[in-house]
Parts: structure tokens; C-alpha cells; sequence
């Protein structure tokens, strides 16, 4: 049936009420045992009872309208960090303030639906006035109303801050779509105050061993014109440097650069301080930590060779550009007094050679696991070649060939960007035994060997692995003649350079092969920073694994501890170990797989947040643009209770009727069947008293 009473509804109703008539006047129209009154009571009952049955049939829709009314919200927003109570202007009372806010909500709730919140750096519901919050982020609050709030019947927004906010970005784009006027409470004092800060410290937090680094200091400093301030810097709680600052301005701004030097490896915690100065409106934003992590890259490099050759000054030159890396070139029997344990590389320049075997030499680095890279050229001897390392077999004749260098098309081991790629393959050809080299295992290829412009499947640049061990291999001498060919064109050759650097690097760098590992997400977290740890293990195939428990030890420096048991998260473990107090922290994780035990330690810093410390003075000309582009207003607090008469002055806040229309199929009613169920009990009682039936 259609929704609406038309046409073709009209004739199915009155066939349902001739129906109805004809059954009834079947029954009563000729019966003579009830009174005439009786005969047609019961008759008007039996017409409506069918007609009624019958339209049924049809499953006529039935017609509801309700009517809803929406209230305005007005929003309540109370700041509640920490600059709110520590810069309040001369005269303002706190208690006075809360009683009038409470007092203003209680008003407008009489007439508005009142929705309130407190935010800092979370936003939640309700008034707080603990003023305990170390960020103001007040982007977040609008997202929170836009979420909640959207296509709402929103009257106004009240927020009460100083308008300080230091995270989040600019909420006047998202206050534009709630489309409510803002009404906002100007807190804080905007009279400036003495005061000294250090506003910003900037330092990388890794740096290398015996390097010099540089740390740069933003100090400032308010009404403060003509008075020295003494910066301090302490190395783990030992002075490293220290300078007295002149102020020249009443606000004043300094950047001060400080050479420090890396001197022992570990995690080094710098404490940057200002003395306080006299009546100092605050001294929480006089110092400021942070963390350095001290590394040894070093590596040591061997060039080991049978005499003098220039590719050896080439090789030495362009690895020692690196100057983590310390290069040294030995010669002969120079080499037997070499322990191999001591170098991260050993480049074994056509050794062993045909007139220097090296036989002790290389028995010892047989015994380590020092990575090797064999360069093999007219020198070497093939057959001690084939017996100190079973990845590559010669087999042949000495006759030298010439050939030149092909990016492999698979290269995967480091980048080399198109520039690098065309001088490379430029280069002059090297000069190698023309026998065949025969590749037993997997080898990763870096350049292909080219007969002219003919590229062939021959590796001459290439890695492999040796039960663990990195192993390189060049095939061909006369490196002196690449870094010559680019010369031609750049006498600097850092094409030449960095393809030796890339090569030395892949090979030295230390594989962690450690079967336990912990690490924090960071090494430094904020004072309001969920503290997060992640931890692996790996079984003896090196397969991640997260059977067993994974317990954690945590000590602060004041000796105090906390126990913690990681969770499983997919193949790995994760831990939350929350919201920490500011200092240094050690940790010791264990587990146990199997019959062996594991332990890794390590630390983190948790850091004091002063960022509502930095800025003094109230920002209330944000406040005003704010209020003014929304059509709001700005009040100072002891005006706050006129808020409620200018809402209702402005005609803005209008309570919303919503009309609800919704279809029913009539079958539906319960009443209507009850109704019809009535109406056949009178009759049949009728009928049965009147001895009808």
C-alpha cells in the first residue's frame, strides 16, 4: 500500500465496508429473536468488526508524527595546566573564581544543556582546577568538540586560559566548525615579570668518540636590563664549562655555542643551568637536561700485500677519507707480527703471492672471524688461493686480460645513484688472470666484468658469507688506474672514493647477532610520555619467537625499582611501563629459552617538562581574535557571571524542534487488535444471553 490515502485505497475500503455490510445484514437483517435496538447495535458491531479484519488484509500504513526539542549546548572549557596557577596576576582570587565558574555553569544549566571540560595536554570531562598539567593544548579540545559536537545544536563555547598554548597548531580554523561564538575568560597576567629561562637547547644526541661537537643555547631573559646571569654546564655533575651572560635589553635573547668533546663512550647526561637572579618570578625554566649518547666507530683496516703497488696508496687514500676509519698498509713479513683480532677489515692484496706465501699470516685469520676482502690480480698465486678459502676456485692459465666494469642489474647492497653508475662503468679496464673463476655459494654482485661494450655474467665485484664471516672479492688489479681515469674529469674522485667507502663499509660493519635484544622507543621521553620498550628473541635459527615470559627490572637513580613483565605483541614483546617521574633509569631484561638463559640492559632519561614555564606572560590578544571572529566575546574573570546575561541578550542560543515522521503498518497496533477482540466478545455475549447462537 502507498503511504498516502489515494484512489485505489478509497475502493478497497469501501469494498471492505460493503463487505461488511453484507455479511452483517446476512446475519441480522431478517432475525426476529432480538429486539429491533439490539438487532442493529449487534449489526453496526459485526459491519465494523469485519470491515475492520478485511482492511487489515491490505496492510494499510499508518501515519506518526513526534516532535523532538534540542536545547543549545554551551560549552565550559577550563585550562588546567600548570602556568594557570603559577602566573596569576596581583588581586586575583582562585577560590573566588571557581565559585563564580561553578556558579555561571549551575545558571546556564537551568536554561541550557551544559557540557564542560578541562584540558592541558589530554582533554576530559568536568571541571578540574588542579592546575597540574605540563602542556596546554588547546587544538585538541576543539577536535574533541568537533567530534562530539558536530552538527549539534552548539549555542557557545566558554573557554577559560591564558593563552599560552605550546603544542597543537592554531584552533581558530576548527572553532570556524562548530559555527558558535567563542566567549572566552582571559586568565594569567600580562604584566612582564623578571625572569631567566633557557628556552632552547640544541645538541645531536649521538655523537662519536675523541669528536669535537658543538651544543647550541637560546638563553632569554625579561626585565632584566643590565644584570649578569651566570650558564653553567655540567657534564654527569661535573662542570665542563661555564660563562657569564651580560643582558643588554629588557627582553633579551641570546644563541651561545659550546665546544664540548665526546671523551668516553656511554649515555652522558648535560645539565644546563642559569643561576636565579634576584626576585625571579620563576626558576623551574632555569635548567634544562638532556642526554648524549658517546659511540666507537672506529674501525681499524689492514691493508695487507707482498710489496709496493699504487693501488695500495689508492685503496689507503680513499678509505682514510672516513675518519672513523684508521687505515694502516703492511708489507711482507711485517706481517707476522700482526694479531687480526684487532682490525674490523683485512684487505688481503693478492695474497697470498707468488713469491710471499703469508702462510702464517693467514693461518691466524683463519682462526677469526674478521671479515676479508681478497683482491686478485697477475700476483697472486692460484693454487694457495684455491686452499685459503673454499667460496672461489681458479682454475687456468696467467695469461692477464683486460677487463672492464658493468653495474650488476640486481645490485641490492648499497645505492649508487645514475651519476655514479655511468662514471663507474667509464672507468679503465683491470688487469686479471684469464683463467676461470668458479663461484661456490651465493654471492651478492656489485660489478659484472665487460669485454668492450659487451657485458658478460662473470662477477668481478662481489660479497659472500663464510660460516658468518663477510667476505669480499675483486677480481683484477689496478684500482690506481680507476681513480686516475675519473680524475680526467673530477680531481677530487669521489665517485672512485665513495665506491671504496661503500665497500669497506658493507664489509666492517658489525652484524648484531645477538639472540636477545631490548631497546626503549627513544632514549629520551617527556615528563608526560608513556615509556615503551621493545624486546626480540630469536631461537637458534634465528626465527623470532615470544613463547616464554620476558621480565624487566627497572631502577631509578635513587635506587628505587620496579618489576615489569613484557606482553606479546605478534612475533615480538612490547612493554608500557607508563608515565615515569623525570630522571635517569636502568633497566635489566631476562628470559629463558630452552635451557639458555638471556639478559640485555640498558637506560633511558625521562626528562623534566618546563614548557609551561617558558612563556610568562598571558597571551590575551589571541584571546580577543579568538572571541571577536566568531562573533564572541573576551571577559576578565571577575566579569565571567555577565556571560550568561549576554547569551541571553544575543538571541543566539534558540532551542531546535526536530519533527520525526515514521509509517506503521496498521496490523502492528496492538490496541486495534484488542479492540477487535472486544467487539466480537460483545456479540457473541449478546448473541448467547439473547439465546441468538
Amino acid at each position: 500500500m502507498s503511504d498516502t490515502f489515494n484512489f485505489y485505497s478509497f475502493l478497497a475500503f469501501t469494498g471492505c465496508l460493503a463487505a461488511g455490510l453484507f455479511f452483517a445484514w446476512l446475519l441480522y437483517g431478517k432475525n426476529s429473536n432480538l429486539t429491533r435496538p439490539v438487532n442493529t447495535g449487534l449489526a453496526v458491531i459485526r459491519t465494523v468488526t469485519l470491515t475492520l479484519i478485511l482492511w487489515l488484509v491490505f496492510s494499510p500504513l499508518l501515519k506518526q508524527t513526534s516532535y523532538t526539542l534540542e536545547k543549545p549546548i554551551v560549552v565550559i572549557a577550563q585550562d588546567n595546566s600548570a602556568s594557570i596557577a603559577a602566573f596569576k596576576p596581583a588581586g586575583f582570587d582562585s577560590i573566588k573564581y571557581r565559585k563564580s565558574l561553578q556558579q555561571l555553569q549551575a545558571e546556564l544549566s537551568e536554561k541550557y544543556e551544559v557540557r564542560t571540560y578541562s584540558f592541558n595536554d589530554r582533554v576530559v570531562s568536568g571541571l578540574d582546577f588542579s592546575y597540574k598539567g605540563k602542556l596546554t593544548n588547546v587544538a585538541q579540545l576543539i577536535s574533541k568538540l568537533n567530534d562530539e559536537l558536530l552538527n549539534k545544536n552548539v549555542g557557545a563555547v566558554i573557554i577559560a586560559t591564558d593563552g599560552i598554548f605550546n603544542r597543537g597548531g592554531n584552533p581558530a580554523q576548527e572553532l570556524a566548525l562548530l559555527k558558535a561564538p567563542v566567549y572566552t575568560i582571559a586568565l594569567g597576567d600580562t604584566i612582564p615579570k623578571k625572569d631567566i629561562l633557557i628556552s632552547a637547547v640544541n645538541v645531536n644526541d649521538l655523537v662519536y668518540l675523541d669528536n669535537n661537537f658543538r651544543m647550541e643555547i637560546q638563553v632569554q631573559a625579561f626585565q632584566c636590563d643590565e644584570v649578569p646571569i651566570q650558564l653553567t654546564v655540567l657534564e654527569d655533575g661535573k662542570k665542563v664549562y661555564e660563562k657569564a651572560v651580560q643582558v643588554t635589553s629588557a627582553q633579551f635573547l641570546k644563541n651561545i655555542p659550546v665546544n664540548l668533546k665526546a671523551s668516553k663512550i656511554g649515555q652522558h647526561k648535560y645539565t644546563i643551568s642559569l643561576a636565579p637572579v634576584d626576585k625571579e618570578i620563576s626558576t623551574k625554566n632555569n635548567v634544562y637536561q638532556t642526554l648524549v649518547d658517546v659511540i666507537d666507530e672506529r674501525q681499524k683496516i689492514l691493508i695487507a700485500a707482498a710489496g709496493p703497488h699504487p693501488d695500495l696508496a689508492a685503496l689507503k687514500q680513499a678509505i682514510g677519507l672516513n675518519k672513523h676509519h684508521e687505515v694502516s698498509v703492511v708489507l711482507n713479513d711485517a706481517l707476522l707480527k700482526i694479531d687480526p683480532k684487532v682490525y674490523g677489515l683485512i684487505i688481503l692484496y693478492q695474497l697470498p703471492d707468488n713469491q710471499f706465501d703469508a702462510g702464517s699470516f693467514l693461518a691466524k685469520i683463519k682462526t677469526e672471524k674478521v671479515p676479508l676482502w681478497y683482491i686478485v690480480g697477475m700476483q697472486s698465486n692460484p693454487g694457495r688461493f684455491n686452499q685459503v678459502q673454499q667460496q672461489v676456485s681458479f682454475a687456468g692459465n696467467s695469461i692477464p686480460q683486460y677487463q672492464y666494469s658493468a653495474i650488476d642489474q640486481n645490485l641490492s647492497v648499497f645505492d649508487l645513484d645514475p651519476v655514479s653508475r655511468k662514471v663507474i662503468e667509464n672507468f679503465d679496464p683491470l688487469q686479471s688472470p684469464s683463467g676461470v673463476f668458479k663461484i661456490l655459494g651465493t654471492q651478492q654482485v656489485v660489478l659484472d666484468q665487460r669485454n668492450g661494450k659487451a657485458k658478460t655474467d662473470r662477477p668481478q665485484l662481489f660479497f659472500m658469507n663464510d660460516n658468518g664471516r663477510k667476505v669480499g672479492y675483486l677480481i683484477g688489479e689496478g684500482l690506481w688506474k680507476w681513480k686516475l681515469s675519473e680524475a680526467r674529469e673530477n680531481p677530487q674522485t669521489p665517485v672512485f672514493n665513495d665506491l671504496m667507502g661503500k665497500v669497506v663499509q658493507y664489509l666492517s660493519v658489525k652484524d648484531d647477532k645477538r639472540k636477545f635484544k631490548v631497546r626503549p622507543v627513544k632514549n629520551t621521553f617527556e615528563e608526560n610520555d608513556q615509556v615503551l620498550l621493545n624486546a626480540l628473541l630469536y631461537n637458534d635459527s634465528y626465527q623470532p619467537v615470544n613463547t616464554p615470559d620476558v621480565n624487566l627490572l627497572l631502577k631509578d637513580e635513587k635506587g628505587k625499582t620496579y618489576n615489569f613483565t613484557f606482553s606479546r605483541y605478534e612475533s615480538s614483546y612490547q612493554l608500557d611501563a607508563g608515565v615515569l617521574p623525570p630522571g635517569n633509569y636502568s633497566y635489566t631484561a631476562s628470559t629463558k629459552l630452552g635451557n639458555q638463559h638471556y639478559q640485555d640492559k640498558g637506560s633511558f632519561f625521562v626528562n623534566t617538562l618546563t614548557a609551561e614555564f617558558q612563556q610568562t606572560l598571558a597571551n590575551h590578544q589571541l584571546l580577543y581574535q579568538l572571541a571577536a571572529q566568531t562573533n564572541g566575546k573576551l571577559y576578565l574573570p571577575d566579569q565571567l557571571l555577565k556571560i550568561k546575561d549576554d547569551l541571553i541578550q544575543s538571541n543566539q542560543l534558540k532551542t531546535l524542534s526536530y519533527e520525526d515522521r515514521k509509517y506503521e503498518e496498521l496490523i502492528n497496533l496492538k490496541s486495534l487488535f484488542v479492540l477487535i477482540m472486544v467487539m466480537l466478545s460483545i456479540e457473541w455475549f449478546i448473541r448467547k444471553r439473547n439465546s441468538a447462537l
